[in-house]
């Protein structure tokens, strides 16, 4: 390669934080050319992040660690090149927005990283301009950032970079708070600069499949920050397909399906790394695919007028715990209402996803149920009482909360205190106290990371962190802001399992969410706001059916949904799966509540694929009782 032509190289760097036993990258040696768009790939902690960190130079100029190797990034050495010329040639997104921001309205932050450049006060206003535009935040200039969604401000700080112009950006995460509208909108922003071949891009995302037209090359990580893989995207996925399985990396929900076909005898040619390639490759498959129509099924909870309007707790989900009524809600100096006359109710045992385009509503809502903000007199009954007037560490036994942001609830100085503090609190004696926070933190696969402070974990050790010190306390109600947040393939199935486990047991759980995929595997009900109303109360399989709807809410099926409807099939597609639909979208008799049932026949595996169930013993992804509906014949030619 010519080194004129490099824009970043990487010569045996290996890096270990402060307070950490074993070094998050090692030994990591590679050339990215000008113009190249990578894709980085990896388990939760395997150093994803902080290779980030040590391309625009916070490692080592702003984090301390043990530092081995070199890093040049547009011919600047970024251990003698300071941060302010870094700064010119690398832009970064952060997997947190928040950690970015330093200015109090939209137009101060975008203007902070121009005025440090003297760039002329004319070019400036013209370029927010234009920033702004690109990423949806034009009529927001003059807003507060504190008043911003969690999509909002994501968008925000890809403004921030874009509008400085930088040669290489890195990016951590873009899309992972957008709604899924706002992330096809980054991500075409994102294929015109690729296309230009301007910018050199190094890309972190679990959003695979809308990602993949977007990268030259992707470079794959162990779990103990090791280079495993580098090369071409399809080579990559299909050649490595078990290990990035085994280790619970994210691929294409395509590829998962073709993977899965494979396994029972049809090879897809070519291997689809893309819905697009997916459609053109199982055409002369279709009839194979295609199950038999389900007959009409009986109406399910949810159905009819139910779908498009607040009603009753379904039928068979017990009393309500909680109802919602009438709620309007308008923060102060807001120059509109953020909610208005929402109603709805859940029963015990209900699994229900809250979705909408950012700033409709979803974690306002999610925060007034948890009393974190003061809800109005009788819109909020939880078992009965007005929220409004429970004392808030009454209220705290009843409804857990984990927020958007795990760092915003971090109170221990370690791991382990952080998930005992909350024990510690309701009286338990010490030794029960730190048993209880070691058996949770064990089954989130955190029990290693122990004494370590919260704030040097990976964004999606974090998230998995706040996760376990709320489910430590034993609430009736939980609500989860963007729980798959940040996390790998393994962990999200694993996260999901203990969440539906906890459904079972009679647990009511609210995940706010802008994963459709979560939504369609794992979801009993949805609730979809669209400008602060609720526009839609039902079955997921409904809202998928509803283009409308979807639309006016921002909404984007998964990317099997979109291949189901490409092909013409009556039941979608879901990994190695084939959900029903029938003939109103809604699930047949025999289909599990997640409407999904049956699973292309393979050796039974522990191993999880996308959203499956782990360990069901009927193949990775096994939507229901096994054997449930039709499934895909072993004999498929």
């Amino acid at each position: 390669m010519n080194m004129a032509d490099t824009a970043i190289e990487v010569d045996g760097l290996t890096f270990k934080y402060v307070g950490r036993r074993q070094p998050t990258l090692r030994d990591l040696s590679l050339r990215i050319r000008a113009g190249e768009s990578v894709l980085v790939l990896g388990p939760s902690g395997c150093g994803k992040s902080t290779l980030a960190l040590c391309l625009n130079g916070a490692v080592p100029h702003a984090i301390s660690g043990d530092l081995h190797g070199t890093v040049r990034v547009d011919g600047l050495d970024t251990r003698r090149a300071s941060m302010a010329d870094l700064a010119q040639r690398v832009g970064i997104v952060f997997q947190d927005p928040e950690a970015q921001f330093c200015m109090l309205t939209v137009e101060d932050e975008v203007a902070f990283g121009l005025e440090n450049l003297a760039v002329p006060r004319a070019e400036m206003d013209r370029r927010i301009d234009e920033a702004l535009g690109v990423v949806g935040l034009a009529d927001r200039r003059r807003e507060r950032i504190e008043r911003l969604s969690g999509g909002q401000k994501q968008r925000l700080a890809l403004a921030c970079v874009l509008v400085q112009k930088p040669a290489i950006l890195v990016l951590d995460e873009p899309t992972a708070q957008l709604d899924p509208a706002g992330t096809a909108e980054v991500l075409a922003l994102l294929g015109r600069l690729r296309a230009e071949r301007r910018h050199t891009l190094a890309i972190v995302e679990h959003k695979l499949d809308e990602v993949m037209p977007l990268v030259d090359r992707a470079l794959v990580f162990s779990a103990e920050g090791v280079l495993m893989a580098d090369g071409p995207p399809r080579a990559v996925i299909r050649e490595h397909g078990d290990w990035l399985a085994e280790a619970g990396v994210w691929v294409p929900q395509v590829s998962e399906l073709a993977r899965s076909l494979e396994r029972a005898g049809v090879a897809l040619d070519p291997f689809p790394i893309t819905v697009t390639e997916a459609a053109e490759a199982l055409r002369p498959h279709v009839e194979l695919l295609e199950s038999p129509t389900p007959q009409p099924p009986p109406p399910c909870a949810g159905e009819g007028e139910q779908d498009r309007h607040p009603g009753p707790v379904p039928e068979g989900a017990g009393a309500a715990l909680l109802r919602v009524r009438g709620l309007a809600y308008q923060y102060p100096r807001a120059a509109r209402p953020v909610l208005r006359d929402v109603s709805f109710s859940l029963g015990a045992g209900e699994l229900v996803a809250v979705v909408g385009a950012n700033g409709a509503g979803k974690s306002t809502l999610a925060r007034l149920v948890a009393g974190i903000v003061r809800p109005p007199r009788g819109a909020i009954l939880v078992d009965g009482r007005d929220v409004a007037l429970v004392p808030p560490p009454e209220l705290a036994r009843e409804v857990g909360y984990v927020f958007q942001y795990p760092e915003h609830q971090f109170v221990g100085r370690t791991v382990l205190d952080d998930v005992a503090y909350g024990p510690r609190r309701a009286g338990l004696p010490e030794a029960e106290a730190v048993g209880l926070a070691e058996a949770i933190l064990d089954d989130f696969g955190l029990r290693r990371l122990g004494p370590a402070h919260p704030f040097t974990l990976s964004h999606g050790e974090q998230r998995r962190l706040s996760v376990a010190s709320m489910l430590v306390m034993g609430q009736r109600l939980l609500l989860l802001d963007e729980p798959t947040f940040g996390q790998d393939q393994r962990n999200a199935a694993m996260l999901l399992d203990k969440l539906e486990a906890l459904a079972a047991e009679g647990r009511t759980l609210v995940a706010v969410s802008h994963d459709m995929r979560l939504v369609a595997e794992r979801a009993q009900r949805v609730l979809v706001l669209v400008d602060g109303a609720l526009a839609f109360d039902g079955p997921p399989a409904r809202l998928f059916a509803d283009a409308a709807l979807l639309d006016r809410a921002r909404l984007v099926p998964p990317p099997l949904w979109e291949l189901s409807q490409r092909l013409g099939l009556h039941w979608p597609l879901r990994g190695t799966a084939l959900a029903p639909v029938g003939p109103a979208g809604a699930a047949p008799p025999d289909a599990s509540p997640n409407g999904v049932a049956g699973a292309v026949s393979e050796p039974a595996s522990s191993t999880p694929v996308g959203y499956g169930r782990t360990g069901t013993g009927a193949g990775p992804v096994a939507g229901g009782p096994t054997g449930a509906g039709p499934a895909v014949p072993e004999s498929i030619p």
